[in-house]
């Protein structure tokens, strides 16, 4: 996450940098090279995740991990947009190590623990996220953009060779497995509730919080006077948001394990919506840092708690392909959210991306309790009374 994330502070600055000046242009381009690696993804997600239900997440780590360090280190040598633009769609098409991370490390714990322990992944990968941006500034202001890319592919290709030597897996393959196409699949695993309601919800958070990203750099340098630390303040101002998330997260998933992931869910969803707006008024940068850093301390309590349910309801030996479908859903939210909030910033300015932002997640919170709530609380009824009749 740590590589994968140095480069997004800094897209829309590249950009400028391959020949394109327009800001209207660099709003809109930026929101496309963004989304293209999600589109992609979340086409190619499904497949991946059959194939680790089949052959092992492990497996999914490394093709994920090796692909994509390969296709990073090329986007150094783009010459233009349109070149970053075909090498974000083939690093989609490869990409899957955190949703083969989340699968493999929900199967191989405990379910009473689950929580936490997808807490504790979910405070890695955003810890990641922290010093990616900030290494990612660093590196742009002292070395140029060309060579964050040529590192952060030498970071991946660590994490891959981490996982084949030091992680183990616990995977029986099946010597007899019914052959079913992605319909079948689908529609197995969407008719357990409440998965489908926690497939819209994940699209609607990865929608309202990941599209904002690409545009905080240039939200930045309308807040700064001073231009010349420009992507290292960018990378410094994303990496608040990812602190209050590392902090938060293992706590967050403690308190699901407890209570129930459901009801995290619904309270810092809340505490986004109130986090997010204000965004929108604010004069100084660091007014946005504080802001960026409470909404991030929210964000633990949502995605992780999504994959915690996950867990919970997904069928029995296809669990890497619910969470495959899940972050389809995510990959479509996160394209859906660049490119929308990146027409939107276009037509309206950037400070209405986060108005409408806060608006999604309204939205969301009148999902999960319509939906989600209501499909859980009836399956625990019928699961207590069959415990009452075996007793």
């Amino acid at each position: 996450m740590a590589s994968m994330s140095s480069i997004t502070p800094f897209l829309p600055l590249y950009l400028q940098q391959l020949g394109i000046t327009d800001p209207e242009r660099v709003r809109l381009w930026t929101s496309i090279i963004f989304g293209a690696n999600l589109l992609t993804a979340f086409i190619f997600s499904p497949i991946w995740g059959k194939l680790a239900d089949q052959y092992g997440r492990k497996l999914m780590l490394v093709r994920s991990g090796i692909g994509m360090s390969i296709t990073i280190i090329l986007m150094g040598f783009a010459t233009n947009h349109i070149h970053l633009l075909l090498l974000r769609l083939l690093n989609g098409m490869v990409a899957g190590f955190g949703p083969a991370a989340i699968a493999l490390t929900a199967t191989n714990t405990p379910k009473e623990r689950t929580g936490y322990a997808l807490g504790i992944l979910h405070s890695g990968a955003v810890t990641g996220t922290i010093c990616g941006p900030l290494l990612g500034g660093l590196l742009a202001d002292s070395l140029g953009f060309s060579t964050i890319f040529f590192y952060t592919g030498l970071c991946l290709l660590m994490a891959t060779l981490i996982v084949i030597f030091l992680v183990k897996e616990n995977f029986e393959k099946k010597e007899k497995q019914e052959k079913t196409d992605f319909v079948q699949d689908l529609k197995k695993i969407i008719s357990r509730r409440p998965i489908a309601s926690l497939f819209v919800s994940a699209f609607i958070i990865r929608t309202a919080m990941v599209g904002t990203l690409p545009l905080i750099p240039l939200y930045v340098q309308e807040l700064v006077s001073n231009k010349e630390n420009l992507a290292l303040l960018a990378g410094f101002t994303t990496a608040t948001m990812g602190l209050g998330n590392m902090i938060s997260a293992p706590r967050l998933g403690k308190l699901g394990d407890k209570f129930g992931s459901q009801y995290i869910l619904i309270c810092a969803v809340s505490g986004a919506i109130l986090f997010t707006i204000p965004q929108a008024f604010v004069q100084e940068l660091w007014q946005f840092m504080v802001l960026r850093f409470c909404t991030g301390i929210c964000l633990a309590g949502m995605t992780p708690s999504i994959n915690v349910l996950i867990r919970n309801y997904a069928p029995k030996g296809m669990e890497s392909q619910t969470y495959s479908y899940s972050n389809s859903a995510l990959f479509l939210g996160g394209l859906t959210g660049a490119i929308g909030m990146g027409t939107i910033s276009s037509q309206f300015g950037l400070s209405m991306i986060f108005i409408c932002s806060a608006v999604l997640l309204l939205l969301n919170n009148f999902w999960i309790k319509w939906t989600i709530l209501s499909q859980i609380r009836p399956q625990r009824r019928v699961t207590e009374m069959s415990k009452e009749r075996g007793n």
